[in-house]
């Protein structure tokens, strides 16, 4: 009986793949076309139909045919299923994201993930609209940030550790301002357009994190041995380097932060296994 299931679970996860392969690439299909290429019932290609949709995929209908919008063809390729990845935050919660994987993971037996915290994006959704058409347009954007006027030049959009940010430039000063505490509003004098500054540009592509252009400062941190091998089998403080193994089977490591926010919460969870052993002093914080 399990292998049943695990053979209709591999079937319905090829067919899917193979039916969104078809429609990327600009096939027009119909139920009873579908149903005979994969021998099966109608109510089946039906449900399966409803299970993309029901994914947010630009499906159109037009009499008897199913086709793909136009303007989505051929983009819906592996490197974008990866980039949406990253950007949504989820990239690190899979070993690898190739083809194979990708069809495991409509597997609902095999993968689930819990306790990972993400704000809902929904209440986002006009100031994305926005953003993003000031970030295309390279154009000015106002708005009320913690009750206070803000008029910035927008760069990107900026996931980080399950909130939303939104990276832009306030008097040639790179800073990002989280969506939660943005207020849309009408702004008193017309907003201008810019040009994107290079150098604020390859900044936004080396920062790690949103403390953006603030000196680092750096932390040495002792780790008990009982806990020691999860530090090393995967970095879990910002920019962490093992320095040593000790004698006693722990570790010596350093983190760099800009912010203690960075850092405080991890030193919280992993009391009393993980010390502090010198902190550099560090500058004011411009971060908003």
């Amino acid at each position: 009986m399990q292998k049943d299931t695990q053979n209709k679970n591999e079937t319905l996860a090829n067919r899917l793949i193979d039916i969104l392969t078809r429609l990327n690439s600009g096939e027009k299909l119909t139920i009873n076309m579908l149903s005979e290429s994969y021998d099966t019932h109608p109510k089946t290609i039906r449900r399966d139909l409803v299970r993309l949709e029901n994914c947010n995929l630009p499906i159109q209908k037009e009499g008897k045919y199913f086709y793909l919008d136009p303007t989505y063809l051929g983009k819906l390729k592996l490197k974008d299923i990866q980039s949406f990845a990253r950007i949504s935050g989820i990239r690190h919660l899979y070993p690898n994201l190739d083809v194979s994987f990708i069809r495991e993971l409509l597997d609902s037996r095999v993968y689930d993930a819990k306790g990972y915290f993400v704000e809902d994006a929904s209440q986002f959704k006009t100031l994305f609209e926005v953003c993003g058409e000031a970030i295309r347009k390279h154009q000015q954007i106002g708005f009320l940030y913690k009750g206070e006027p803000r008029v910035v030049e927008p760069y990107k959009l900026v996931h980080h550790h399950g909130c939303w940010y939104l990276a832009a430039a306030r008097k040639n000063i790179l800073r990002a301002y989280r969506l939660s505490r943005i207020e849309l509003s009408p702004h008193p004098h017309e907003l201008l357009g810019f040009k994107p500054d290079a150098a604020i540009l390859t900044q936004l592509e080396d920062e790690e994190s949103i403390w953006f252009g603030q000196e680092k400062q750096e932390i040495i941190l002792t780790v008990h041995a009982d806990v020691a091998l999860h530090f090393q089998q995967r970095p879990l403080l910002p920019e962490q380097q093992v320095i040593k193994k000790l004698d006693d089977g722990g570790l010596l490591l350093s983190s760099r932060i800009t912010h203690h926010t960075q850092i405080l919460p991890l030193i919280r969870y992993w009391i009393p296994h993980l010390k502090i052993v010198s902190l550099n002093s560090h500058q004011n914080s411009r971060h908003i």
